[in-house]
C-alpha cells in the first residue's frame, strides 16, 4: 500500500444547514423543533466575521480564512481595475483561498459535494451545484430560473418542482416558497447522487426580520415556517444516516437610523454624478471619495491620498458611525485585502448603511425604485417594501405584469426611497452574543466552548467529515 492510499479516508455524509439570521435570540419558543433538536446536542455562538455579511461569511466557513486571505471583503465592492461596483457576482473564482470541498477531495477520492444556493456557486468544483440565475432576454424582462451543474440538473430538478420562485427569493414577494424550493431540491439531489457533503441556504429569515427587526409579535410566523422546514430536512437526512450541522452566518439587530454615507460625501463634494435623461448615475471613476453600501458596513474608497484625513475626519462626526478603520485597524480586522475601501465605515449597531447618492428623489436613478441587485451600488433592504405612496399598488403590480406577458417593456417602479421603513440590520459584531450566529450540532464533544471564530468553522465541518464522532456512540 502506497503512502498516498494510506491518507484515504471515507467520509462521513455531512449535511450542513446555513439558516439565515439564527442567532440565539431568536431561537426558542416559536422555534419548538430546532430548540429541541439542540439541546439533544451541543449549540455555540458564532463570533462572527467582520463584515457579518452572506458573502464574507460563507467564504469563511468554507476557508477557514479570514477575508483578508481569500479576499470576499463583502457581497460587493469596488472592482478598481474597471471603476465599477458590483455586487453578487457568482464565479467561485473570484473567492482566494481553496475550498473545504477540495481538502476533503484530497484525502477521499470518492468524496462529492452538492451546493445548494450558497454564494459564489458557479463554476466552482463542486460536484453538483444549484444556484439562482435569472434570464435576461433583450427585451428588458427578467425571468426565474437557475444555474446547475451538472447543466441536466437544471431541467429536471424544474420539471418536478416546478419553476424556481425568484420573486419570491428576494423583493417584496419573499416568503417562505423559496426555501421551501431550495429545501426539496437538496433532498431531490440528495436521491439521485447522494453526495457526501451538501451546503443548504436556506434564507427565510433574511426577510421579516429586516423588515421588522427583532419584534417576536411580527417575526413568530416566520421562525415557525422555518422551524417546520428544518425539521423536514434534519427527520430526512437522518434517516440516509448524515450527520447535520445548523448554522448561520450572522444575527440580525433592530434599527432606527439609517445613515446616508454617500450623501454626506457628496454635500462635501467628493461625489461626482453624471446626468443621464435627468436622472443622476454615481460616476465612481471619477469621484473623489465614495462609499460601496454593505449594510452596516461602508467601504469608503478614496482617490486621493491627500484627501484620507479629511474624509475619516468627516466619517468619525457622522452621527451613526462608531468606528472608521484605517490600513492598521483594517489588519486588526482581517480586512486589509486589496479589494477593501481605503477607509471602511461600521456603524453603530441601531444604525445601517444606505447606497443613496442623490439629493433630490426626483432625480434618482430608474433602477431606485425596482428591485435590482446588479445595477444599484450598494446593498439596498429597501427593495422588500411596495411603496406606501402607491395607491393599489397591487393593481399597478398588475399591469405591469400584464405588459410584461404581452411583450412591452416595462419598468417594475413599486420600490419606496424611504429607509426609514428598515427595522433590522446586520453585519457589524454585535455586542450580546446573543445576537451572534449560531452553531449547532449531535456530536458535542466536539464542542469544548460556548463560543468560537468563525474561522474555526471549517476544521469543525472538516472533523465531522472525517467520521461520526458524538455522544451516543
Amino acid at each position: 500500500m502506497t503512502s498516498d492510499e494510506g491518507r484515504r479516508i471515507n467520509k462521513q455524509k455531512t449535511v450542513v444547514i446555513n439558516v439565515v439570521a439564527l442567532s440565539g435570540r431568536v431561537l426558542g419558543e416559536h422555534t419548538p423543533f430546532l430548540k429541541r433538536w439542540s439541546q439533544q446536542g451541543k449549540q455555540v455562538a458564532v463570533k462572527p466575521v467582520l463584515p457579518a455579511v452572506t458573502c464574507s461569511a460563507q467564504s469563511t466557513y468554507l476557508t477557514g480564512k479570514w477575508p483578508t486571505e481569500h479576499g470576499v471583503v463583502g457581497n460587493g465592492w469596488y472592482f478598481r481595475d474597471e471603476c465599477e461596483i458590483k455586487f453578487w457576482r457568482q464565479s467561485n473564482k473570484l473567492v482566494q483561498a481553496p475550498k473545504i470541498w477540495d481538502a476533503a477531495r484530497e484525502t477521499d477520492p470518492n468524496f462529492t459535494c452538492a451546493n445548494l444556493f450558497w454564494w459564489y456557486n458557479m463554476y466552482s468544483s463542486v460536484d453538483y451545484a444549484v444556484t439562482p440565475r435569472p434570464l435576461y432576454p433583450a427585451d428588458g424582462r427578467k425571468l426565474p430560473d437557475i444555474y446547475t451543474h451538472p447543466m441536466d440538473l437544471r431541467d429536471r430538478l424544474q420539471q418536478e418542482l416546478g419553476q424556481f420562485p425568484l420573486f419570491e427569493f428576494w423583493g417584496p414577494n419573499a416568503n417562505i416558497n423559496s426555501t421551501k424550493w431550495i429545501a426539496e431540491a437538496a433532498k431531490k439531489v440528495d436521491e439521485w447522487h447522494n453526495p457526501t457533503l451538501t451546503l443548504v441556504y436556506l434564507p427565510h429569515l433574511d426577510y421579516n426580520l429586516q423588515r421588522c427587526g427583532i419584534d417576536f409579535s411580527k417575526i413568530s410566523s416566520d421562525l415557525r415556517e422555518v422551524d417546520a422546514v428544518c425539521e423536514d430536512l434534519i427527520i430526512y437526512y437522518e434517516a440516509q444516516g448524515a450527520q447535520v450541522v445548523v448554522l448561520s452566518g450572522y444575527g440580525i439587530t433592530s434599527v432606527s437610523r439609517p445613515v446616508h454615507i454617500n450623501r454626506i460625501l457628496r454635500e462635501q463634494g467628493y461625489i461626482t454624478v453624471k446626468n443621464e435623461l435627468g436622472l443622476e448615475m454615481l460616476d465612481a471613476g471619477v469621484s473623489r471619495a465614495f462609499a460601496v453600501a454593505d449594510h452596516q458596513l461602508a467601504h469608503v474608497y478614496v482617490q486621493h491620498p491627500e484627501d484620507l484625513l479629511k474624509v475619516r475626519a468627516l466619517l468619525e462626526a457622522t452621527s451613526g458611525i462608531a468606528q472608521v478603520l484605517d490600513e492598521t485597524s483594517k489588519q486588526e480586522s482581517n480586512l486589509n485585502h486589496n479589494r477593501a475601501g481605503d477607509l471602511i465605515a461600521v456603524a453603530e449597531e441601531d444604525a445601517w448603511f444606505t447606497y443613496y447618492y442623490w439629493l433630490d428623489d426626483t432625480k434618482a436613478p430608474d433602477f431606485a425604485r425596482t428591485v435590482d441587485i446588479h445595477r444599484k451600488p450598494g446593498y439596498d433592504p429597501v427593495e422588500m417594501f411596495l411603496d406606501p405612496e402607491i395607491k393599489l399598488p397591487m393593481a399597478k403590480v398588475g399591469m405591469k405584469l400584464l405588459k410584461k406577458k404581452l411583450g412591452f417593456r416595462y419598468l417594475m417602479d413599486v420600490i419606496p426611497l424611504d429607509a426609514s421603513l428598515v427595522k433590522g440590520s446586520h453585519g457589524a459584531i454585535p455586542a450580546s452574543e446573543e445576537d451572534w450566529p449560531v452553531f449547532i450540532t449531535q456530536s458535542s464533544d466536539l464542542l469544548a466552548d460556548d463560543r468560537l471564530p468563525a474561522t474555526d468553522i471549517y476544521s469543525l465541518l472538516m472533523t465531522h467529515l472525517a467520521g461520526k464522532r458524538n455522544k451516543s456512540v
